[in-house]
């Protein structure tokens, strides 16, 4: 079957996306050539994304994390598109995303469970108080609050964090009860993220990647290309 004639024939897709979805927006990925990964810093991007890190290097951390992490001119692209439209039609019951960049939401996804949490999303440590993503791209140094000056971090899960409860439940569930999940633009090895689709007892499981990954030979259609270009071929 053709992803056209699979969508078609599914009323319960769940889409499972990672950062090869957003590359198409500009915003780098982490394991390719050109990804963060391999780009050269004073420390690895893994460490540097790390909760020790962050608390022990805040300021080291916000340098890169304003530098590599925000990406204030992205835009959603076709992909992101797409799923706001199949999820209008009722096609697409739920987005799960690795990306913390927003853009689902700003194309018209509703359902989205980010599982890395969101860089439009900041708190207090101290107090709680949220704040916006430009309080963070404009603030100079180590972010601080502004009601009782305590450290102001990023709503992302950064190494050595655990995943939000609720998110793993919603995210679990829409699986668990999709006939149609399409997994694009993840290496699949990052876990417990990746872990997520042996939860799926549907119909039909397709994959979406530049590169193969480990579940290649378990899905029943295959895909290498970008993800916004193979998806904007879909008739909604």
């Amino acid at each position: 079957m053709t992803l056209q004639e699979i969508i078609d024939a599914s009323n319960d897709i769940v889409f499972f996306g990672g950062a090869g979805v957003s590359t198409e927006s500009g915003i780098p990925d982490f394991r390719s050539v050109d990804g963060l990964y391999n780009q050269k810093y004073d420390y690895p991007p893994e460490e540097i994304l790390s909760h020790t890190f962050f608390v022990n290097n805040t300021a080291e951390f916000y340098k890169f994390y304003r530098d590599k992490m925000l990406c204030p001119n992205a835009k959603p692209n076709a992909a992101h598109y797409k799923l706001a439209q199949l999820e209008k039609a009722g096609k697409l019951k739920a987005v799960i995303t690795q990306n913390i960049d927003g853009l689902h939401q700003a194309a018209g996804s509703n359902n989205v469970y980010e599982l890395h949490g969101s860089t439009l999303r900041n708190y207090c440590t101290g107090c709680g108080k949220s704040f916006s993503f430009e309080y963070i791209l404009n603030s100079d140094g180590i972010p601080l609050c502004d009601e009782c000056s305590s450290v102001i971090k990023p709503d992302v899960v950064l190494y050595e964090e655990a995943l939000d409860s609720d998110t793993i439940k919603g995210a679990v569930n829409a699986i668990s009860n999709a006939d149609c999940l399409i997994v694009a633009g993840t290496s699949l090895t990052v876990y417990p993220a990746a872990g997520f689709i042996r939860y799926f007892n549907g119909k039909h499981f397709v994959l979406i990647n530049m590169a193969e990954t480990p579940m290649d030979n378990s899905a029943d259609l295959v895909i290498h290309g970008k993800v916004g270009e193979v998806l904007s071929k879909i008739n909604v």
